[in-house]
């Protein structure tokens, strides 16, 4: 269990290793009938932040549910917004602690516009992690 980032540059780093784990599953996902792409991998995004909280299953629902209705209903108003696979990830990743109940509305806020503000770094974050992690050989999507 990781402890809840206490500062926006923390939660970047954390959404960096959310979504390096998030794609080491790409070599699995044709088995499901989904194409390997890295735009998909918002959806995984609740499955690891409870696996980043260490909380339990049950609890995917509430995770689930808040993160796609909070992005189908932000991309009905901002389509251009989840064009980077990154801030789709991040977005999903945040609205989930949001049904989790482990974060505000305010926060999600607030951590969002800095994540996108930093998406450089975010991604050079994303990239070194990709980099160092043994599976890095394995993927090539």
């Amino acid at each position: 269990m990781r402890p809840l980032p206490e500062t926006n540059p923390e939660w970047l780093a954390e959404i960096a290793a959310a979504y390096q784990d998030a794609r080491e599953t790409l070599p699995f996902v044709d088995l499901v009938d989904v194409a390997p792409s890295e735009e998909v991998l918002f959806h995984l995004a609740p499955h690891i932040a409870i696996k980043f909280r260490g909380l339990r299953r049950s609890r995917a629902k509430a995770a689930v549910d808040a993160a796609l209705t909070s992005y189908v209903a932000t991309q009905d108003r901002f389509p251009q917004l989840f064009e980077n696979p990154h801030i789709s990830f991040a977005f999903c990743y945040l609205a989930s602690h949001f049904g989790l109940g482990l974060v505000t509305e305010q926060d999600v806020d607030e951590v969002m516009t800095f994540v996108e503000c930093n998406t450089a770094k975010l991604s050079k974050g994303i990239n070194r992690l990709l980099m160092s992690s043994p599976s890095s050989k394995r993927l090539s999507v």
